[in-house]
């Protein structure tokens, strides 16, 4: 119920109606439109509909997320994805709920792979070597990582990474916001 509360309570912000604006659409009164945003009332799916109908949008939007928890994340259902331009594949290792916070992957680097974006962005970035050598440059500091190192530093210090070997590397990678 938590998570129907505040997904009613975003819809309504994000659309700009007071509550007031929300019960003249539905014909629930203010008070227990209220009460269902702080969650301290249970709501009959009747009613569910008929907010559901003000936002213009389908019933099932409120149930998503709640059936499609998923914790454990199973080899035969991670798929390996690249960034366009890039031939780095990533492969997600997160499992799905609402605000999840970081994202965990498992990252390949092909040989002699030099990452030439230099960027600082919002977050933290930890990377763990499982196989090869990766050399970070944090600012202007250079890190040689074999494998089992590990390096962990926050995403506002402009960073690149590289594959100097003749073999591809292999990280696990965990970042925060949340980016794929």
């Amino acid at each position: 119920m938590e998570d129907i509360s505040k997904k009613i309570k975003s819809l309504r912000l994000e659309k700009e109606m007071t509550l007031k604006d929300l019960g003249e659409e539905t014909g629930l009164s203010v008070s227990f439109l209220s009460q269902i945003e702080r969650g301290n009332s249970s709501l009959a799916i009747t009613s569910l509909k008929k907010i559901s109908d003000a936002f213009n949008i389908n019933i099932t939007y409120f149930f998503r997320e709640i059936e499609n928890y998923n914790f454990a994340v199973r080899e035969s259902e991670q798929k390996p994805f690249k960034l366009e331009g890039s031939n780095v594949q990533h492969i997600r290792l997160a499992g799905k709920f609402p605000e999840r916070k970081m994202e965990p992957m498992l990252v390949t680097v092909p040989p002699n792979k030099l990452f030439v974006e230099r960027y600082s962005h919002p977050g933290e970035e930890f990377y763990h070597v499982i196989k090869g050598t990766i050399i970070f440059r944090v600012e202007e500091k250079e890190y040689i990582l074999n494998k089992g190192d590990s390096i962990h530093f926050p995403s506002e210090k402009v960073h690149e990474w590289k594959n100097p070997m003749n073999e591809e590397a292999v990280l696990l990678s965990v970042l925060t916001p949340i980016i794929f």
